[in-house]
């Protein structure tokens, strides 16, 4: 396995996190904040260090092959968690390191579980790097150092970007992946200047509205009030960040199509329209069950709309306490809480395409059953899914149950009740955030045990991985010589 290059690739990690500290920096500065100083001198050691890694022992040759790979994108995230704590570790903002690590975990995972029980006591620069987190972490870090670095761009090394890009199909030949790359953060930061502009267009504070673009990008969830998005007492608001979590729970291939003037093209897309469909109809079975608890229909279906878009994205934002909903409307969100959003969008979850594919599979079954004899042949997009694809896409599922029942078992260990220990590892293992019961909207993780906090952590980075990645990098025959 080539392990320089996997530190050279590190080295840069550790330069690019170094960097996007410094604007944390100038924050706290900007408030008087002396937080500050830790951002500094954390980003300044993780930037020197860096530096010595890509410089020393330079690789002789810049390919990655799968495994290697796999394994460079799992420990570049395990180090950016390892880095990214420190500042709140050493400001003693967080003064149990378990708990910054989760934290910084859950940031650059956008899953948006929290252990902290009263947000607006934290400085403005540490609110700043919880979003920031979520904005890095949601397009991906390596996906930013294919755009950035002329060698590593190279087709060769698309097993970096398979790595950490969500969903079961990436284009087996991206032609110019440098480009790639750089085309989809050219669109993540186009959409998420956009709805900073509509924020402040809406009256929010100029911090406030940094804060959510990105963490709404990230489709991460952490917010800058207790309250979450619930502080902000208005609908247009509210909306906006709806709307723009639905967008980034899009494959991004829909956008690069509509770049392109490709227009009919980009709305054939098959997971799209599904995607759209649950949404509607989620929001619809919500929104008629919780009419009696709300003052009209319209505010009903406001709440549905959001809770449906920030569920089925994994963003994870809330305005209320879902808890008093009628059971359906939970059983509905525990359930778009699995599916999640779309394959090359920042959100999580199992990925739409995966379960079209598979239902499609069942389908292709039973077909086999009722006609033995006739050719039947899974498509998507109106084109022949390869059987590797669905191979794939199977040894997916039953690797998610393993690790989901794995962990569930070892949550309940704490003995909580049944909701909070379920839906804490589809929050994480999903990269949603929120659950259900005690880990619910209002709710956090603080008060779970050291042991639920480590699988809940280990949850969070196999999910926002895709799990191969981060079990890969665990296997002991990883780093054997062969």
């Amino acid at each position: 396995m080539n392990k320089r290059i996997i530190v050279y690739i590190l080295g840069w990690v550790m330069i690019v996190e170094g960097t996007a500290m410094q604007i944390c920096t100038l924050t706290s500065l900007i408030y008087r904040e002396h937080e500050g100083l830790f951002f500094l001198l954390t980003g300044a050691v993780s930037a020197g260090l860096g530096v010595l890694a890509v410089t020393v022992k330079k690789p002789k040759k810049m390919v990655l092959y799968q495994k290697a790979g796999f394994s460079a994108t799992a420990l570049s995230w395990v180090v950016l968690s390892l880095v990214g704590c420190m500042p709140f570790w050493l400001s003693g903002e967080i003064p149990d390191f378990a708990d910054a690590l989760f934290e910084t975990v859950s940031g650059f995972t956008t899953t948006g579980a929290t252990i902290l029980t009263d947000v607006e006591s934290i400085s403005h620069g540490m609110l700043m790097w919880r979003s920031l987190m979520h904005w890095l972490g949601g397009m991906g870090v390596i996906v930013f150092l294919l755009a950035l670095i002329p060698k590593l761009g190279g087709q060769q090394n698309i097993h970096l970007l398979r790595g950490e890009s969500p969903g079961p199909i990436i284009g087996k030949a991206v032609p110019h992946m440098r480009q790639y790359a750089a085309i989809l953060y050219g669109i993540y930061f186009g959409l998420t200047f956009t709805e900073f502009i509509l924020l402040l267009f809406g009256g929010m504070g100029v911090f406030d509205a940094i804060n959510i673009s990105f963490a709404t990008a990230g489709t991460g969830g952490f917010g800058v009030h207790n309250d979450n998005i619930g502080a902000y007492h208005s609908y247009y608001l509210q909306t906006v960040i709806g709307v723009f979590m639905m967008l980034f729970g899009v494959n991004f291939s829909f956008y690069i199509l509509l770049i392109a003037r490709k227009f009919k093209q980009a709305f054939k897309i098959e997971e799209l329209r599904w995607y759209l469909g649950i949404i509607v109809v989620s929001t619809l079975i919500i929104g008629f069950s919780i009419i009696p608890l709300y003052p009209s229909v319209y505010d009903a279906f406001h709440q549905s709309f959001f809770y449906v878009s920030s569920i089925i994205t994994t963003t994870g934002f809330g305005i209320g306490d879902v808890n008093h909903w009628p059971m359906i409307a939970k059983a509905v969100i525990l359930v778009i809480t699995f599916i999640g959003a779309n394959a090359g969008s920042t959100g999580g979850g199992f990925k739409i395409s995966r379960i079209v594919l598979l239902f499609k599979e069942m389908r292709k079954e039973f077909n086999l059953l009722v006609h033995p004899n006739k050719v039947h042949a899974v498509k998507m997009d109106n084109k022949p899914v390869d059987h590797s694809v669905m191979r794939s896409t199977t040894v997916y599922l039953i690797v998610y149950i393993a690790v989901f029942i794995v962990s569930f078992l070892l949550v309940s260990i704490e003995n909580l009740d049944f909701l909070t220990s379920f839906t804490s590892v589809a929050a994480t293992l999903n990269n949603t955030g929120p659950g259900l019961s005690l880990v619910g909207p209002v709710g956090n993780y603080a008060g779970m045990s050291l042991l639920s906090k480590c699988v809940l952590m280990f949850d969070m980075l196999a999910g926002r991985l895709e799990l191969y990645p981060i079990i890969l990098v665990l296997l002991p025959a990883t780093w054997k010589k062969s």
